[in-house]
């Protein structure tokens, strides 16, 4: 399992046509369970569905790479967890539906994916980051060959979540989500 933290360099983070991109073929070879999202393309809404409250799209990875290239704007949150082909939805959705905003596994080690049957996970954070975790470590060194500021993230966990710009992003996320009430 490897993880990849991508913070610097960019104009703006969660921008996926890069990030397909950069792990290409695995995003077509896949079926993608996208939840836990915001500001995502509105040409997903024909894969939605529901899950009690929790809702989520289900698409093909050919789709998704086509819908993502043809609308190329950050996301601020989500997770995009793929799925090989033959793993059917009535599987996936059985177990909890994977989050961004309050997960705090992410800054833990050993990294790991939240679905259990994904082998991948691309995930917008706020639109102030993007994480990718994948049990082939070959996608992880194709994005980290993409994007050279990119950081390992089992290596960023050791040290880097209790530098001042760390807690800078955290103090500025509180400010402007903690209640709920948006810029208040």
């Amino acid at each position: 399992m490897k993880g990849v933290i991508l913070r610097k360099g960019e104009r703006a983070y969660s921008y996926f046509s890069g990030v397909f991109s950069a792990i290409f073929p695995a995003v077509v070879e896949r079926n993608w369970l996208i939840t836990g999202y915001e500001n995502y393309p509105e040409a997903l809404e024909p894969y939605g569905g529901n899950l009690g409250r929790e809702a989520f799209f289900w698409v093909p990875g050919e789709r998704l790479e086509e819908i993502v290239r043809q609308q190329d704007y950050p996301w601020y949150w989500g997770i995009l967890s793929g799925f090989k082909r033959e793993v059917p939805l009535h599987q996936v959705i059985s177990y909890g539906l994977p989050y961004a905003d309050g997960y705090t596994g992410f800054w833990k080690n050993p990294i790991s994916i939240q679905h259990p049957m994904a082998d991948i996970e691309i995930v917008a954070w706020d639109s102030a980051l993007t994480l990718l975790i994948s049990r082939d470590e070959a996608i992880a060194q194709a994005f980290r060959n993409a994007y050279p500021r990119s950081e390992d993230l089992e290596t960023y966990n050791l040290g880097e979540p209790e530098s001042e710009e760390w807690r800078k992003i955290w103090e500025e996320a509180e400010l402007y989500y903690g209640d709920g009430a948006k810029g208040e």
